[in-house]
């Protein structure tokens, strides 16, 4: 693992309305969007960034999303397209704690587990509006036993291998991975900024911007706690982007996806 890659491991997709994708602007209809984890290979380790959504989970309490998920596009099923099991992982970092970016934690109670030191507290009591976003506790036996919902758990997930070391700020997960703190879409917001010996890095906005176009509008997604901070994220984003000449991916955006390195393909 002596040069960096990144894979882009495939998680499905999902649907929300367009006035979800893009706040008070729309338009309206359904919008299919990608849902994908972040798998980088460091000299210094294995580092999944976020992981996905759980197919069961989007059934039983988000079924107006629409989920579409192969076996091969859950956690397990896409490390196993590289030669990897979730075993062979050892740090997993959330973005954040939203459903589509934590449903396949439970699959790594033995990876070091990292977030912003604010967002279990968050999942634990989130805002009114917030507990859609929030209703996947399977990665936290804290925040499933606050919340009451114990009954997500993984047989053998306990608080010890569920916890997280918290974090604030920016700060370098490994040399040239850097988590760049976004806080506005959650609390506790992190996009991803990766450094290649040989090509220039790769922004990851996460969150902090579902496509190209709330970028280029500053139009965040609805689902938010704080707009007007998400609003300087976004700037921050792309001042990040033009200061390092780095190439910007997109979470949520279909349009780019198809262009995106997925399943055995990486970037490095």
């Amino acid at each position: 693992m002596a040069d960096t890659k990144v894979y882009l491991l495939d998680g499905g997709s999902l649907v929300i309305d367009g006035y979800h994708v893009f706040w008070n602007r729309g338009p309206a209809g359904d919008v299919r969007f990608p849902v994908y984890s972040i798998l980088v290979e460091h000299q210094e380790g294995r580092f999944l960034i976020d992981t996905g959504f759980d197919y069961d989970h989007v059934m039983k309490v988000l079924p107006f999303e629409k989920p579409m998920q192969t076996k091969e596009q859950t956690i397990p099923g896409a490390l196993g397209l590289i030669g990897l099991e979730p075993k062979d992982v050892g740090v997993v970092f959330n973005s954040h704690f939203h459903f589509d970016h934590c449903g396949g934690n439970k699959y790594f109670p033995h990876a070091k587990k990292i977030c912003h030191r604010l967002e279990v507290p968050q999942a634990c009591a989130p805002q009114p509006f917030e507990h859609l976003g929030y209703s996947d506790l399977s990665f936290s036996a804290e925040a499933a036993e606050a919340r009451g919902v114990t009954d997500q758990l993984l047989a053998g997930t306990t608080r010890e291998n569920s916890t997280f070391e918290g974090i604030e700020g920016d700060v370098e997960l490994a040399k040239g991975v850097h988590l760049i703190f976004t806080p506005g879409h959650s609390i506790g917001h992190y996009s991803l900024l990766v450094e290649f010996p040989n090509r220039r890095p790769i922004l990851f906005t996460i969150d902090a911007a579902y496509t190209q176009k709330s970028l280029e509008t500053l139009c965040q997604a609805s689902f938010h706690i704080d707009p007007v901070a998400g609003v300087e994220s976004m700037r921050r984003v792309k001042k990040l982007a033009e200061e390092r000449d780095a190439e910007l991916m997109f979470s949520h955006d279909m349009e780019n996806y198809q262009n995106y390195r997925t399943g055995t393909q990486f970037y490095g």
